[in-house]
């Protein structure tokens, strides 16, 4: 693993291979270049050269057969393939097609699941709901997830989708009653399923939360859920809400008025959904064991992630190929103008 803009070589053996070679070179050109003796003239009398100075371009030609041994080496390093480069993650995932199916009848005005709160500040059973949701969603980022509300009617709310900031405006968006006030499970099943049944998913999944018994549709819990076995869905349901008698919040003559309905949750019908589905079956009574349930789903149903590591590298050899040929042209033409040697 590289961080961004290291440098590393690619064929690290030329170094091991060619370096001890060329520090030999190096140290026996240093000791012929201080021990070699100069060349010999014969002269008659040494008088008249006693007092000549070396002149600057006798003094000057190591440096320039210096340049060779500087040309051998960055040729080295090339030869060793310098580069830079950086490590990049590239993730596939195999994400989970979920439908949220949500009942949005009359009996959701109940201000039971805040029962630690004082009754006035209550949120009624669907504005808790959805916030639980929320942030439900807000965990799914690989995966397509669309909207059922359902009350006497069902419909489609949000089709699948991965712009999960849209299932959330929609989810701000429910009313109490905006679907009527009884409850068709079936049929809100139903709509789940014609949604996911084109699904190319590997995994697909209803998340079903009602407070009821359905008693509205034109199909029955039963069915829908052989329907949804027929096309592997698998299907969660959640029933909220206490039992006994639940506060509702209504509006009368004299303004909204507290009274008591008894809650009517058919509990042995959506754990009948449940198993034939291959899915689980959770009461919530409050809003922190809905929270709860919802997590635990999270945990069950995981996208597949499948992570490629790729590393994108740029080859870095002609920053000193180039200057190693620049280096030997000017040792060329040094040698052979100014600091020509003549034997």
């Amino acid at each position: 693993m590289y961080p961004a803009g290291a440098m590393f070589f690619d064929d690290t053996w030329m170094l091991w291979a060619l370096g001890p070679a060329y520090a030999i070179w190096v140290v026996l050109w240093l000791l012929r270049t201080r021990g070699a003796p100069g060349a010999s003239v014969r002269f008659s009398a040494l008088r008249r050269l006693s007092g000549l100075r070396r002149s600057w371009r006798l003094r000057l030609r190591p440096l320039v057969l210096a340049l060779r041994l500087l040309t051998v080496g960055l040729l080295v390093l090339a030869m060793a393939r310098p580069q830079t480069g950086r490590e990049l993650s590239k993730e596939h995932t195999e994400g989970i097609d979920i439908m949220l199916v949500v009942d949005t009848s009359g009996s959701m005005r109940a201000l039971d699941l805040d029962a630690d709160r004082p009754i006035a500040r209550r949120r009624d059973r669907l504005a808790v709901v959805t916030d639980v949701m929320a942030e439900f969603v807000s965990k799914r980022d690989s995966d397509q997830i669309g909207l059922v509300v359902f009350g006497s009617e069902a419909y489609t709310q949000c089709p699948l989708t991965l712009d999960h900031g849209i299932v959330a405006t929609f989810l701000d968006r429910l009313e109490i009653g905006m679907a009527g006030d009884a409850t068709a499970v079936g049929s809100a099943l139903g709509a789940a399923i014609k949604r996911l049944r084109q699904s190319e998913a590997e995994s697909k999944v209803v998340v079903l939360l009602t407070d009821g018994r359905s008693n509205a549709g034109s199909i029955t819990p039963t069915q829908a859920a052989e329907i949804a076995r027929t096309f592997g869905v698998k299907v969660y349901a959640i029933g909220a809400g206490t039992r006994g008698k639940v506060p509702i919040l209504e509006d009368t003559l004299f303004g909204p008025q507290v009274r008591y309905i008894e809650a009517d949750l058919d509990e042995d019908s959506l754990r009948a959904i449940a198993s034939a589905t291959g899915g689980g079956y959770w009461r919530a009574e409050d809003a922190d064991a809905l929270e709860a349930i919802y997590d635990q789903i999270d945990r069950l149903e995981k996208s597949e992630v499948e992570t490629e590591r790729i590393l994108e590298v740029d080859e870095r050899y002609p920053r000193l190929v180039w200057p190693a040929l620049v280096l030997l042209l000017l040792e060329l033409v040094l040698l052979s103008t100014r600091f020509r040697r003549i034997p």
